[in-house]
């Protein structure tokens, strides 16, 4: 695009753009259960980008808080955080199909009816189907943090992307990260600081204590056992 002084400009001379990735798309193998689900589920559970902007008191048959968590992974504490609050509707959005599987036989399994979930890339679900000003947080938990300086580019958490978030969130509504990789948590503060219309939850101007809503994980567990850490940063949408 090196002639071109913007994305718009390449696109309208009909030259194709190719975008940094936040996440690598890792297929895996689908087991048995994780197949059957995605079969018997996704017609009741599963929402498409080809819908278009949703209507979200439609999508889940009430007015209701609403919460999007971008890459559940396998969906456990997604599943989890929907059980224990059935008043709160929840969005998850993951690109790994065996992790869509698995939450939605979680889902299944524990006869959730407060959970939606997409299989696409999150900053186009965000773009194309996702109202401005429709929801009450966004979680992004555990994202991946490209460790490699080359790699800081992918990063999802940048300033254009925050801006993204912030659109989509009601006034007051929460954008509420978690990593255990310090560099990245210091990235993730560092961008949220400068952020226009957010405003720090933390006493302190940093990181927070884990939510009680946040379910810790088995792998956090672990990682504590062996002394890492883990930061949750929390921005409230102020302007």
């Amino acid at each position: 695009m090196s002639r071109f002084t913007s994305e718009e400009e390449a696109r309208a001379a009909g030259v194709y753009v190719a975008k940094v990735k936040s996440f690598v798309k890792r297929e895996g193998r689908l087991t048995k259960a994780q197949g059957k689900a995605l079969e018997e589920q996704w017609p009741n559970m599963g929402l498409n980008i080809e819908q278009g902007l949703l209507n979200l008191d439609e999508v889940f048959g009430r007015s209701a808080p609403r919460v999007l968590e971008i890459g559940f992974g396998m969906g456990k504490s997604l599943v989890e955080m929907a059980q224990a609050a059935p008043d709160t509707d929840f969005i998850g959005i993951e690109v790994h199909r065996p992790g869509v599987g698995a939450c939605l036989a979680d889902a299944a399994e524990a006869n959730i009816t407060n959970l939606k979930v997409f299989e696409h890339d999150a900053v186009e679900v965000l773009a194309q189907s996702i109202n401005d000003e429709s929801l009450d947080r966004l979680q992004l938990f555990f994202p991946d943090p490209w460790h490699k300086t080359r790699h800081h580019k992918r990063r999802i958490v940048q300033s254009d992307f925050v801006q993204k978030v912030r659109s989509k969130l009601k006034m007051g509504g929460e954008f509420h990260m978690a990593t255990d990789w310090e560099p990245y948590a210091e990235h993730m503060l560092e961008t949220m600081l400068a952020a226009e219309g957010f405003e720090n939850t933390s006493q302190t101007n940093t990181y927070v204590e884990r939510p009680e809503y946040r379910p810790i994980t088995k792998f956090e567990v672990r990682g504590q056992k062996l002394g890492h850490g883990v930061w949750d940063i929390i921005f409230k949408r102020v302007s």
